[in-house]
């Protein structure tokens, strides 16, 4: 086996060791442990993007000396190593760019604390996309769970326990689905390794065996995911936890925990069923419809939001049914570009969220849009970056966004479902988006009549915000909206090979 094969395990144990060792740590050296680890756990996952690149194929890696079905597995290819990728490279950048509010929202005493939390979301997070057991899995679900409430709790109040106490609930009652799903397929397959029970599945399902069993499995699994990432209509507890937390927080758990899920849904999909199976099984048809409404029902929501974050957060329930109707069309071209998306909106939903969070610090820390008129005017690099996330979830050309709306259009035309509800549909949304982000940039981008613009007050204010990390995290995440709008054709290349690879 070449060396390449050991970095999957090596990022996950470089991030759970980071956060032992941070218990002992003070606030600053727990940070830039994180910092360290991400950045290493980045390259590596690169590295493998070129390893896989380089030899065409997947592999298994064994933990430990113990083989199957004792031992446990990861499974890599070019899809887990893209994911990777991508949650480790923005971890990093909502972290390094939020260090600023991170330390005003947190108390001090706490802050190490809330870095050995966000070390253990991010090994979860990586096991749930390497995994190759479906036990495991379970496990660190349950991980990411503690985990992504302890990081929103993390800043005082009222507002954020109460969140997290409803992110709580919801997540234990995703968790427990998940977790009958698994003793209902151990049941019926003795196996707990994916490809094991995915052999034994295909002989039931071949000779019409424990249908009805298999359904009900199904469907645990797709209820659990999809109340975990928020998915219409069981995204209720998205807009306070996401909007209540810190803006680093609200980054990564919109950005990165939502899509963990996702992709951990998806690989089961894959190496546990089928897309043929979901298809005779009609789970697809389901995910289709509660896609479509999502796009809708959480667009309509952001409408009437007030709040900033919480408008973000609530755009965020209607990206995520992009995802699920990519996913329910059952052709190839519809699940790369939902994992396409997934791609877009790791990219582009913490950038508006670290945007929104430098537009309210420079508002005297309020997030209603009556306080954050002409905001932008005082932290110029925010209001670009808002546009630029702004104009990449309505779907603007050149933006990252806009090619997932493209793509799922062709995909509609050579489904077989019905083409025009779901071309209504991504239309109805588009212009659903347009109806909140456009008056929220005119918001941010209001001046005074009385007040005169003047050139030399908006160059004196981008130096007046004098952080380098928050201002180069921006930049970067323009820069990947951009690529990701104009270069997407070896993305998608890597996605599709990288699906082929899971099948």
């Amino acid at each position: 086996m070449d060396f390449a094969c050991n970095f999957p395990f090596f990022s996950i144990m470089l991030l759970m060791f980071t956060g032992i060792i941070s218990m002992i740590a003070g606030p600053r050296p727990a940070k830039i442990l994180s910092l360290a680890a991400l950045g290493i756990s980045t390259v590596l996952s690169a590295l493998l993007i070129a390893y896989i690149n380089q030899t065409g194929e997947s592999f298994i890696y064994m933990m430990g000396h113990f083989p199957a079905p004792f031992g446990n597995e990861i499974s890599a290819g070019m899809f887990e190593a893209v994911m990777a990728f991508g949650i480790c490279g923005v971890a990093f950048l909502s972290l390094w760019g939020n260090g600023a509010s991170t330390k005003t929202d947190i108390p001090e005493k706490k802050r190490n604390l809330y870095y050995i939390m966000m070390d253990m979301l991010m090994a979860s997070l990586l096991v749930l996309i390497y995994t190759n057991d479906i036990f495991t899995a379970y496990v660190f679900v349950e991980l990411n769970t503690i985990a992504a409430c302890a990081i929103v709790m993390s800043k005082p109040g009222g507002e954020t326990i109460a969140a997290t106490i409803r992110y709580l609930i919801m997540s234990l009652l995703g968790s427990g689905l998940f977790l009958l799903g698994i003793s209902l397929i151990y049941a019926l397959t003795g196996h707990l390794l994916m490809p094991n029970m995915h052999e034994i599945i295909i002989e039931l399902v071949h000779n019409s065996n424990y249908t009805l069993p298999l359904i009900v499995i199904v469907g645990l699994f797709g209820v659990s995911m999809a109340i975990k990432s928020a998915l219409f209509p069981f995204h209720s507890w998205l807009p306070d936890a996401h909007g209540s937390a810190t803006t680093a927080s609200s980054a990564v758990l919109s950005g990165l925990v939502l899509k963990g899920y996702i992709i951990l849904l998806i690989k089961l999909f894959f190496r546990v069923f089928s897309l043929d199976i979901l298809k005779e099984f009609h789970i697809s048809d389901v995910l289709l419809v509660l896609g479509l409404l999502g796009m809708i029902m959480g667009s309509v929501k952001a409408i009437k939001e007030t709040n900033i974050k919480r408008m973000i957060a609530y755009s965020s329930v209607a990206q995520i049914g992009y995802i699920f109707m990519g996913i329910g069309m059952d052709i190839t071209i519809g699940l790369v570009a939902a994992v396409f998306q997934i791609l877009v909106h790791m990219v582009t939903k913490p950038m508006l969220f670290t945007a929104a969070g430098g537009l309210i610090n420079v508002s005297g820390h309020k997030k209603d849009f009556e306080s954050l008129q002409g905001s932008a005017w005082k932290d110029p690099l925010a209001g670009v970056s808002f546009i630029v996330g702004s104009l990449s979830m309505i779907g603007i050309p050149l933006f990252a966004g806009f090619i997932v709306k493209y793509y799922l259009a062709a995909a509609a035309f050579d489904t077989s479902k019905n083409t025009l509800i779901i071309l209504a549909v991504l239309v109805l949304s588009t212009v659903l988006n347009a109806l909140y982000y456009v008056p929220a940039i005119s918001k941010i981008y209001h001046r005074d009549e009385a007040s005169k613009f003047n050139w030399q007050d908006v160059l004196r204010t981008i130096g007046a915000v004098g952080d380098f990390p928050y201002q180069a995290s921006l930049i970067i995440f323009i820069i990947l909206n951009i690529i990701l709008g104009t270069c997407s054709g070896p993305v998608f290349q890597a996605l599709e090979m990288g699906l082929d690879m899971l099948g």
